[in-house]
């Protein structure tokens, strides 16, 4: 069986490449060329790695060639020390380890070659692991440590500088500090200037606008963000709250937070309190002065968004179904204080779908739902019966276990081919091609079983779907008046609707009536006859 290389460029590397120590991955790659010419091993592909990952998450060429081990296609790896293959936490370790170990893969390096299955190469694989781990959150928290420093010295400590400046390396010094960048810095003093003072008005005086309506303005006159894309009220909003127009630095303002969810890692960037992070006078010049931040901190402190509590009651019977006609978003209610109508509206604010009271939408969706259940109960027993004599579900179910069969025969089918490698009667080339080969029917017929058991679910839904859809739209429409809360009766209707598609395109106010509008009820049944 062949062997392959796999070379990976650590930080360490990248540091002494820039003292001039000459390229690494091309250092590393002779290094092992010329060991397997000594040790007469046949390698045949070559693994390059250039990004520096803590995790095997993050580094796409390791996770593809611990794929290949698992398969079985490599007698053994060679690389420069065994610290090249994980150095994340005691997960990543133990993958790469029970991968070598159950694939009986060799891990070969210049000092030593590593059997898994021998348990004093076993015990020192590991070992190697643990104190390259070890090493790794050493040169971690010296980084760390550093970039506070840095952070306290004034200097950027970022890779990315914000929107408004460029990041600069410092004359005569270690470290990068912010140069302003004027066509960016217009927009900032733009944006502070609308949040504190305002747009001037027709009859001369400032009105102050706030977040969504600055994104409005920005995106309505087509200025880009730093990357092109369109603003937000949450891009906005973390303008404002920047120290580092003020001229300061701020550092772990939104340090990264791993969680474990659904058993896999979930990295998220919360916003720190203020005793957690650092604020520290800036060596880069200012795009707008501390008192005109400072103002901006203090409008922002009374409009802050309060935070939807879990328990929070549902007040719209709609919540979630209804989506707009025009733009696809989901349309929400809006309450007023004066006694008026709550009604349903796109919070597209260049949306043009007219508004209309909520209480009428929901009658017009009880309405579509009675028509639309009694349409569907005269074509069930003309047509939908005819369903069940012929049910999809065994059909699919017989192919779901014919490519489960042939699965079984395309892994005896790599046995084979190892088998006839060893007996001689494949060279490398020909083994290399038919693995290849079946490889990607394994991978194709892999993926066939994944979309048939998916397809196989969805018939099983459907089925019962289409069995107790009338009786489950009846009773909604028997309870729905005497249902004690707006959250009732959103429940009961997501369980009978996929969505509701509502479109408006006058307003009453000018011409029409209140209720001239359009609703398309999507019901969750199999069949398009909505």
């Amino acid at each position: 069986m062949p062997y392959c290389l796999y070379l990976r460029k650590s930080r360490a590397d990248t540091e002494a490449e820039a003292h001039g120590e000459g390229e690494t991955l091309a250092r590393h790659e002779k290094i092992l060329l010329d060991l397997a010419k000594k040790m007469q091993l046949n390698v045949t592909a070559i693994y390059k790695e250039v990004v520096s990952g803590e995790t095997i998450a993050a580094r796409p060429v390791v996770q593809n060639l611990l794929h290949e081990v698992e398969q079985g296609l490599w007698e053994g790896v060679l690389v420069v020390e065994v610290e090249r293959l994980a150095r994340g936490d005691t997960i990543d370790q133990g993958i790469v380890a029970q991968t070598f170990k159950y694939s009986d893969t060799k891990i070969i390096t210049p000092i030593k070659t590593y059997n898994p299955n021998n348990e004093f190469d076993e015990e020192y694989f590991e070992f190697g692991l643990f104190m390259s781990r070890r090493e790794y959150k050493t040169i971690n928290r010296r980084l760390q440590r550093g970039r506070i420093t840095s952070a306290k010295e004034g200097k950027f400590a970022g890779n990315k500088a914000p929107y408004g400046y460029e990041r600069v390396k410092l004359e005569h010094d270690k470290g990068w500090t912010l140069k302003i960048n004027e066509d960016e810095a217009k927009i900032i003093r733009l944006i502070f200037e609308w949040y504190t003072i305002g747009i001037i008005g027709p009859d001369g005086t400032p009105e102050r606008i706030g977040t969504a309506k600055i994104a409005y303005r920005l995106n309505d006159i087509h200025i880009p963000t730093k990357k092109g894309g369109m603003w937000t009220v949450p891009t906005v909003r973390d303008i404002l709250m920047n120290p580092t127009y003020a001229g300061l630095i701020r550092w772990n303002w939104r340090k990264s937070v791993k969680k474990m969810i659904d058993g896999q890692i979930v990295i998220s960037r919360p916003r720190a309190d203020k005793s957690e992070y650092l604020i520290s006078k800036g060596l880069h010049p200012a795009i707008v002065t501390s008192e005109t931040f400072q103002l901006a901190q203090n409008i922002m402190s009374q409009h802050l968004t309060r935070p939807i509590s879990p328990k929070s009651i549902v007040a719209n019977p709609l919540a979630s179904i209804v989506v707009c006609g025009l733009c696809g978003k989901k349309m929400q209610r809006r309450p007023y204080s004066n006694g008026r109508a709550d009604t349903l509206i796109c919070p597209n604010t260049k949306c043009k779908n007219v508004s209309s009271d909520l209480n009428l939408v929901e009658a017009r969706v009880l309405s579509a739902l009675r028509q639309w259940v009694d349409n569907y109960k005269l074509q069930w027993d003309s047509d939908y019966k005819k369903i069940f004599s012929n049910s999809q579900v065994e059909v699919k179910k017989d192919l779901l276990n014919k490519s489960k069969e042939d699965l079984k025969a395309l892994h005896k089918q790599i046995n084979k081919i190892h088998d006839l490698l060893e007996h001689g009667i494949y060279d490398i080339d020909i083994f290399l091609e038919r693995s290849k080969i079946l490889s990607e029917k394994i991978s194709t017929t892999e993926k066939n079983i994944e979309v048939q058991q998916k397809d196989l679910k969805v018939e099983i839904e459907r089925e019962e779907n289409t069995k107790n859809v009338i009786p489950k739209i009846e009773n909604l429409l028997d309870v729905y008046d005497e249902l004690p809360t707006a959250k009732a009766k959103n429940d009961m209707l997501k369980e009978v609707l996929e969505k509701i598609v509502y479109l408006k395109k006058s307003s009453a106010r000018w011409h029409g009536s209140p209720d001239d509008f359009e609703i398309v009820i999507y019901p969750k049944v199999p069949f398009k006859n909505n």
